[in-house]
């Protein structure tokens, strides 16, 4: 069973920086795409960022674009989202996904086949 476990969340003031891991099991993980998401308290689920299987292409979410950047390590099954300049409206639980896929991430949450848990990210102001 394929299992996907977020860590490196915690509580950052505003401006600070995080960087979030996502380790993969029982994936094929360098023919997947892998993406971040996170979800605040009463709201939906939204897009973060992605980045396909092989290549430098990734999407970013208009409110994290210039700040946050998802990166991957396929010898580690890893895959990362390093975030600056931090601010209060991105506290949120951030959850990684994943599809067996070669084609362009997307933002959908529906998409994606794998998800983790949740790392809870809190942003003080």
């Amino acid at each position: 069973q394929v299992q996907l476990v977020e860590s490196g969340g915690g509580l950052v003031q505003s401006g600070g920086s995080l960087r979030l891991s996502c380790v993969a099991s029982r994936l094929t993980f360098s023919g997947s795409v892998l993406a971040w998401f996170r979800q605040a308290p009463g709201k939906e689920r939204t897009f973060v960022a992605a980045i396909r299987r092989s290549g430098p292409s990734t999407d970013y979410g208009d409110s994290v674009k210039g700040r946050f950047t998802i990166f991957r390590d396929n010898a580690k099954n890893t895959v990362y989202l390093q975030m600056n300049s931090l601010k209060p409206e991105d506290t949120a639980v951030y959850y990684c996904a994943a599809r067996y896929e070669a084609g362009a991430p997307s933002t959908s949450v529906n998409w994606y086949t794998y998800w983790g848990q949740g790392t809870q990210v809190t942003v003080s102001s």
